[in-house]
Formats: structure tokens, C-alpha cells, sequence
């Protein structure tokens, strides 16, 4: 059988509009707005012959497939390859790519390692760093925030709440990259963000070896639920290697986002200026409007149907998270971004069980740093043309200029 993607293509059924489109054109993931609307207009479910998958952008059909673990698995691979079939360029991940009774058993020590009491225990850190950094921007006037303040805000403070004994910001910053864009095709992007894997994967590896770790950190507290025997020593280290590969690079995407969201619309600033207690609604506004994940697959772990269309078994279906933040049948005026709205139910984080299990740990981490800007900024304006770096999975910004106007 030739595999398409490292996955079996599949006959649609009859009545499935077919699309032949790129999801992974570079052009698109930049600027990915016109096909998120194509994709819903089109129909519940569409059929892509490019990469032979069903893709779905609609809110309610995303929201039910996604939140589907019986019927849509995760344990084959949420990008294009069938881990049934084709063996992944790493271990894959023991939260992430799972499904119950394993994830299960893996999830319980993660959510209470990132509880939101594990958290509060660590504010003074995120504290403290957010005002060092903010401190030595401020007088710059104009700054790059990828590059000041959104890469070095995470990479700074979460090896220290991690426990890692060293650090070294690109290959966290990079090997984040290399697990986003590898659930993408074999194209250039995902090629590129591999090219160091030989170099950064086993420093990856020995970093979150408990040797590597200090006593007083979540990796501590993951290895010790291992001593309890709640998990393997082996998969401690796996889920150790989790927060690596998921808990830097999207702070990083969410810390640029919430910034640009923020710099456009400076009456959005200004409430939350005012009223800093917006902050959660602001922030889960900001993850509806840009969906820092943009895309992530599911597969048919048996025949079953998507929108009363019979599905085959091993169908991969993209699950346009992007899209579905954007479908005015839910939102009403998606394309507004208003920190008020309580975006209930949005799919930046994901749905059901597969929810981000780091979400406590990605809501400290910003609201520490948007606190300290609201409290030294008067006004961000923007200093330039924004630039989006493409990426299979994730929708991040490469370069941000902005101006600061301390108060």
C-alpha cells in the first residue's frame, strides 16, 4: 500500500466537496483568513486530494470531532502520519499523542503538577522576571517583541520553574518549532526545523533526566509521582520532555499574539488599563482570535460518520482550530476582537480531554507580564508591519515592532 503523508488515502463519500488546496502553503499560513472562510463555506466536512484528508473549520463540527476521543483518536498522530503505520521521527508523546486508559493515568500527573496551587506557589518567579525584563526594554522606546521580550520571558522563567539545572533558549525556542511543524507534511518548513534534530534532540533528552533537575521543581514533582509508582521513571522523563516541546513555544506565540492584538486595538488597552481584572477574558479573546494552534488531525479509529457522512477507518481529519475561532455562526463578529466578549467554549486551548493541560501555566506566565507592562506602559503602538512566521501548527509572529510609551 502506498502511504500518502505516512497515512492511507481514502475514498470520500458521495456528496463531500472536494478543495485542492495547500493548507500548508506558506502564503496561507501567513495570512490563513480567506481559506478559513472557503473551508467553512464550503461545507460541515471537505475533502482534500492534495493530502487525502477531510478537513472541517465550522465551529460545532470541529468542537464535536475534536472532544470525540472514542471516535477520533489521538494516539495515531495528530498531524498527517498514522502512527499504525509509520513510525514518528520521535517518541511520541505520552499526553498528547494517547488516548484512555493511558492518558488518562499520564494527564492526572500533569493537571496536578500545573494545578492553578502549584501555580500561585510560583508567581513571585513569573513576578520578578517579568519586571526585570520589562525594566530593560522600557527606555529603548521601539522594541522587536519576538525577539525582546516574547522569546525571552518563557525561556527565562521556565527552565527555573521546570527545575532545569541549564538552559539554552534557541534549542527550546527551536525545538518547539521542530514538534509543531513535524505534524505537517514533508514540506520545506518541516524539513528545516529538523535539519538540527541530530544536535538538539539529545540535549532535550538529557535535560530532562532527573539528574539534570533541581528538588524544588515541576520535573521534581513529576519524577516524584513516578517514586509513588503512579508512573515509570521512563515516562516521567517523557512527560518532562512534554512541557519542552509544548509549554515554551506557545507562551512564546501567546506573549506575541496578545501584543499585537493589543497594539491594534488600542481602545482594548485601554480597557484593560483600566480594569485589569479583563485580563482572563481578554486573554482567551486573544487565543479565539488567533488560534496559536492553528491545526491539529485527529484519525477514524473505526467507520464511523462525520456531519452524516460515513467516515472510513484510518481517515486523517485536520481539525482547523483556526477556522472554527473565526465562524460568525458562533461568534457573531469573529473578526472584532473585543476583550469583553468571554469567548466560552473556543478551541485555542482544544476540547475535551486533549485540552491544553498547560493552560494554568500559560495564563500565569502572561498575566504576570501583561501586569507589569499595564503597570510601567502607558501605551503600545505599533512601529512597523508585523511579520507572521509560517508554521504547520502553529500561527506565531517572526517579527513584531512596537513602540513603548512608559507613563
Amino acid at each position: 500500500m502506498t502511504l500518502i503523508e505516512g497515512h492511507r488515502p481514502i475514498t470520500p463519500a458521495t456528496g463531500i466537496p472536494v478543495w485542492d488546496v495547500n493548507p500548508y502553503d506558506e502564503a496561507i499560513l501567513r495570512d490563513p483568513y480567506e481559506y478559513y472562510a472557503r473551508l467553512r463555506e464550503l461545507g460541515e466536512v471537505v475533502y482534500i486530494p492534495r493530502y487525502s484528508v477531510l478537513a472541517v473549520g465550522r465551529y460545532a463540527t470541529t468542537h464535536k470531532i475534536f472532544a470525540d476521543h472514542e471516535n477520533f483518536l489521538s494516539s495515531r498522530g495528530v498531524g498527517l502520519n498514522d502512527f499504525a503505520l509509520e513510525k514518528g521521527w520521535r517518541e511520541r508523546s505520552i499526553i498528547l499523542e494517547v488516548d484512555p486508559p493511558e492518558h488518562t493515568k499520564t494527564r492526572k500527573v500533569m493537571a496536578r503538577v500545573l494545578s492553578p496551587k502549584v501555580m500561585k506557589t510560583m508567581s513571585d518567579l513569573f513576578r520578578d522576571t517579568a519586571e526585570r525584563i520589562v525594566d530593560q526594554i522600557i527606555d529603548q522606546g521601539t522594541i522587536e517583541v519576538v525577539a525582546d521580550l516574547a522569546e525571552p520571558y518563557p525561556t527565562t522563567v521556565f527552565p527555573q520553574a521546570l527545575g532545569m539545572t541549564e538552559s539554552n533558549r534557541r534549542y527550546l525556542v527551536d525545538y518547539g518549532a521542530m514538534v509543531f511543524n513535524s505534524v505537517g507534511p514533508d514540506n520545506a518548513l518541516r524539513r528545516n526545523s529538523l535539519r538540527n534534530a541530530g544536535e538538539i534532540i539529545p540535549w532535550i533528552t538529557a535535560a530532562c533526566a532527573r539528574e539534570r533537575l533541581t528538588e524544588d521543581g515541576m520535573g521534581a514533582m513529576v519524577y516524584a509521582d513516578a517514586d509513588k509508582g503512579e508512573i515509570t521513571h521512563d515516562e516521567a522523563g517523557l512527560l518532562v520532555r512534554s512541557f519542552l516541546s509544548a509549554g515554551v513555544d506557545t507562551t512564546v506565540t501567546g506573549i506575541g499574539n496578545a501584543l499585537w492584538c493589543l497594539s491594534q486595538n488600542p481602545g482594548e488597552w485601554d480597557k484593560l488599563k483600566a480594569d485589569p481584572t479583563l485580563f482572563r477574558p481578554a486573554f482567551e479573546e486573544v487565543l479565539r482570535y488567533t488560534s496559536p494552534v492553528h491545526t491539529f488531525g485527529r484519525t477514524a479509529g473505526h467507520a464511523t460518520e462525520i456531519a452524516g457522512y460515513p467516515v472510513e477507518e484510518g481517515t486523517k481529519i485536520l481539525c482547523v482550530l483556526g477556522a472554527a475561532n473565526m465562524d460568525p455562526d458562533k461568534w457573531g463578529d469573529p473578526e472584532v476582537f473585543r476583550i469583553d466578549r468571554k469567548p466560552v467554549g473556543h478551541v485555542g486551548f482544544g476540547a475535551g480531554i486533549h485540552g491544553c493541560v498547560g493552560q494554568n501555566l500559560a495564563r500565569a506566565e502572561l498575566q504576570a507580564l501583561l501586569t507589569v507592562m499595564l503597570e510601567r506602559i502607558d501605551r503600545i503602538e505599533p512601529a512597523g508591519d508585523p511579520v507572521w512566521r509560517p508554521n504547520n501548527a502553529i500561527r506565531a509572529l517572526d517579527k513584531l515592532p512596537l513602540k513603548l510609551i512608559p507613563k
